[in-house]
């Protein structure tokens, strides 16, 4: 296993600032706007970027947690039944912009699966998806980010490891893991 460093903790920050000013000058006041972290990664990413919004913008802005379990179309087709995480959502995102937040895009259906699953707390005007980083070239669904931290080109053998002080880490970091066995 071979691991090489895409985002080390300084560069991660300012990528993480970068994409907090994007959302503000798309958002504006956020009068109409709720953030939503994608369980069970997401979550910590979502958090950073909650706290870095509200002391940028100076308001409250509503969020909360969103699961996908049940709403995966893999869901029934594996060995081991998933284990749900928490869906918190104590607002109704009807009529509302929303931002999801995930650290990972890779194949798309999970984000999917959080479209399907948005829908139990009212119908968005706006979905926006932000993603810490994009695997170019794995898309099963024709799915884009609107705010990208880092693109990697990866291949199937690969995996990203985004490694937050949030889940525990001594340092934000992102990897790149070369799984091949030669």
């Amino acid at each position: 296993m071979q691991k090489k460093l895409i985002l080390d903790s300084h560069l991660l920050d300012i990528t993480l600032n970068r994409l907090c000013h994007q959302v503000v000058e798309n958002h504006n006041l956020f009068a109409h706007s709720v953030i939503l972290g994608m369980q069970p990664r997401g979550i910590f990413l979502a958090e950073i970027i909650h706290d870095k919004l509200e002391k940028i913008t100076l308001k409250k802005i509503p969020f909360g947690y969103l699961d996908t379990t049940f709403h995966r179309d893999d869901f029934r087709r594996r060995e081991i039944p998933a284990k749900p995480s928490e869906t918190k959502i104590d607002f109704i995102i009807e009529g509302k912009n929303v931002l999801l937040i995930d650290d990972v895009l890779y194949t798309g259906r999970t984000v999917r699966a959080a479209l399907d699953a948005m829908i139990s707390f009212g119908r968005p005007s706006k979905v926006e998806l932000l993603v810490l980083v994009d695997r170019k070239y794995t898309r099963d669904l024709p799915i884009a980010a609107d705010y990208v931290g880092k693109y990697v080109h990866t291949l199937a053998s690969q995996r990203v490891l985004v490694e937050l002080e949030a889940q525990g880490y001594k340092q934000n970091k992102i990897w790149l893991i070369n799984n091949d066995k030669q």
